[in-house]
């Protein structure tokens, strides 16, 4: 794999690994999720640098 690029090259080796794994899909019955409630009165805190993670696509 070219690494010029290394996100390119972990990417493509990542799916490279996945396509010679042979799977079959699960059924799974489907998610019902009740209705959200919402509470006027919450505030988020802030999340800590040490434990956020970026998002990187």
């Amino acid at each position: 794999i070219p690494a010029d690029d290394k996100k390119k090259a972990r990417l493509n080796c990542i799916a490279h690994l996945l396509s010679q794994m042979q799977y079959s899909e699960v059924e799974r019955p489907p998610i019902t999720l009740p209705e959200r409630v919402r509470h006027e009165g919450y505030r988020r805190h802030q999340v800590p640098g040490e434990i956020y993670v970026p998002a990187l696509y």
